[in-house]
């Protein structure tokens, strides 16, 4: 085994794959930057460029360039409040607010270090836990992954705001995610819901323009109406020299860090569940991990730690989706399904052969993505002064290069026109919600988790009935969720009952 680990970092080492590489990862780069084209569709567009290649050629290529995509997908969120991934909406809600306080600097720093952390770890657990996952994995079915997405709907409490009012906002934000989530064809029946006789919705609503619409949008029109930069009349010097300080507050909150880490490996794990639903639950973590009132007061108007979290479950989620992808077959995400046809490109079958007679080449992708993080965050670094820059640029000058790329970004993921259309609306949504002081991120959470609950919900009662409900780690997941609802009401009861105590 170790010796297999050491050879699959001198393989990945060659001149030629590591040549490969670098261009993965340049592509990478530079896919995450724009909006909306994804990991995944490039993953699609570069598999016919692998016939001839080596199988270590192959992976470092399509691995090297996907476990970048979101890493750079950070820096799109935090500069202009557009999710560069489809994965990286979360890192907007403080991010972006950061940068328009003019800690542009600080903010990528953080989500650069808080990145290679939880690549690190995703890695290291894919090392780990391959000869030892399949229990894991084995144990849950369509009812813990059902329970597993009420858990994360759970954390809607959480990321309302405080007092009753913004929590019942929150839940009717969360619901109205949920409605958008049964938009098309009831995966049971087959019946059209909310479809209006339009066939592009029969397939349902893109996770890209709705988030893209949501989030650029009202960012948009907000520096239209300001007049000035991103950072507002913030000087220059606050800009770039703050990307140590966000180094340096990833290891303030390093076990935060790695905690989040953990539950973006976890989630990649499970099969179906995906990397938006990572970086909520782990932002979602972050929030409750906030030791009083005043500091959970904090999230979504700036605190470091809304970027780590998220930035960290972002990349460990791809070790986590690898662990079943190579171990059984069964691709972790979509990303995963489309590295599956790679492996048959290849030649190569997932499985136990992958534990034994492609031993090397196992490890080699864990070289991968460790090298690929490396060599990204390193030369983001590098550019990082001129990348927090662009904060200065008058609204002016980057208002039609934000719109360009939101309306590029929100058209490639169909190719249709309904995508625009869904854009402005979700946009025009995003923007009522600002202006009357109601949370988008449980609209976000309910969306993304909604539909996988639905399915697995279907799946669970048609296959076990009502019995489903008495299973271990059912029984364990309802207790956790209970535990995330009543935990911010007891704070709040308690907050409410301080001046009376203090009289």
């Amino acid at each position: 085994m170790f010796e297999s680990f050491v050879e699959g970092l001198f393989v990945v080492l060659q001149w030629q794959p590591f040549l490969i590489m670098l261009m993965g990862i340049a592509l990478g780069f530079w896919v995450g930057l724009l909006p909306g084209l994804g990991g995944s569709t490039t993953l699609a567009l570069m598999l016919p460029f692998i016939y001839k290649m080596t199988p270590v050629e192959a992976f470092a290529f399509l691995l090297g360039m996907h476990s970048v995509v979101s890493t750079t997908g950070d820096i799109t969120s935090v500069l202009f409040g557009v999710p560069g991934e489809g994965t990286t909406a979360a890192t907007i809600l403080d991010g972006h607010a950061m940068a328009k306080k003019g800690e542009a600097g600080r903010a990528l720093g953080a989500a650069l270090m808080s990145s290679l952390v939880g690549a690190l770890v995703g890695a290291f657990a894919l090392a780990l836990a391959i000869p030892v996952v399949r229990p894991l994995v084995l144990t849950f079915g369509a009812p813990e992954l059902f329970m597993l997405a009420v858990v994360g709907i759970a954390f809607i409490s959480s990321l309302s705001g405080q007092g009753g009012r913004a929590l019942l906002r929150g839940f009717l934000a969360g619901l109205v995610g949920l409605v958008f989530a049964m938009v098309g064809q009831d995966p049971q029946a087959g019946v059209q819901r909310f479809t209006f006789g339009q066939l592009y919705l029969w397939g349902g609503l893109d996770l890209v323009p709705v988030l893209v619409g949501l989030f650029a949008i009202p960012e948009i029109v907000d520096l239209a109406v300001r007049g000035t930069s991103i950072a507002g009349e913030l000087p220059q010097g606050n800009l770039g020299k703050g990307a140590w300080e966000g180094v340096k507050d990833t290891f303030r909150h390093f076990w935060l860090t790695i905690r989040c880490s953990l539950v973006g490996t976890f989630i990649g794990i499970m099969p179906g569940l995906g990397g938006g639903v990572a970086q909520w639950i782990a932002y979602g973590h972050a929030v409750q991990a906030a030791r009083d009132l005043k500091e959970r007061e904090g999230f979504g108007k700036g605190d470091v730690r809304g970027v780590l979290g998220p930035g960290a479950a972002n990349n460990s989620k791809e070790g986590g989706a690898l662990i079943p992808t190579i171990a059984f077959g069964v691709p972790g995400s979509s990303a995963m399904a489309i590295l599956l046809g790679a492996f048959f490109l290849q030649g190569i079958t997932p499985g136990p052969d992958m534990l034994d007679k492609h031993l090397t080449l196992t490890f080699s992708m864990v070289w991968t993505m460790v090298i690929a993080n490396v060599v990204t965050v390193a030369v983001s670094f590098f550019f990082l002064n001129q990348l927090a820059k662009l904060t200065l640029v008058r609204g002016a000058v980057l208002i039609p290069f934000i719109l360009f790329l939101a309306f590029i970004g929100s058209y490639t993921s169909n190719n249709h026109l309904g995508d625009l259309v869904v854009f402005l609306a979700c946009g025009s949504l995003g923007y009522v919600m600002i202006r009357c002081g109601w949370p988008r991120a449980p609209l976000v959470l309910g969306f993304v988790l909604g539909k996988i609950a639905e399915n697995n919900f279907y799946i669970s009662t048609i296959r076990y009935g009502s019995s489903w409900l008495l299973r271990p780690v059912v029984l364990i997941l309802v207790l956790l969720t209970l535990a995330v609802i009543v935990y911010p009401l007891i704070r709040m009861r308690n907050r409410d009952a301080t001046p009376e105590k203090a009289a």
